[in-house]
């Protein structure tokens, strides 16, 4: 039997600490910080795609502030 599970990736917070790089209309979660080419968002949503044995992945449910709908679906 396999277990499917759909994912929830929650995408806030401003990320005021690392001002000036993140901004409001690009926060933290959508830059490269972790010394790769991927934002933090693309990597979380990254290691839920596929599956792992007997548990599949669902395409994830994406919650984000309206003004960054459009990079969360890039």
């Amino acid at each position: 039997m396999t277990t499917r599970i759909i994912p929830a990736i929650m995408s806030g917070g401003a990320g005021t600490r690392l001002w000036p790089v993140s901004t409001q209309a690009r926060p933290k979660q959508f830059h490269a910080l972790s010394g790769g080419d991927a934002s933090l968002f693309t990597e979380t949503a990254l290691r839920v795609k596929g599956a792992a044995g007997a548990i599949t992945f669902a395409p994830p449910l994406i919650l984000c502030n309206v003004r960054h709908a459009e990079l969360a679906r890039a």
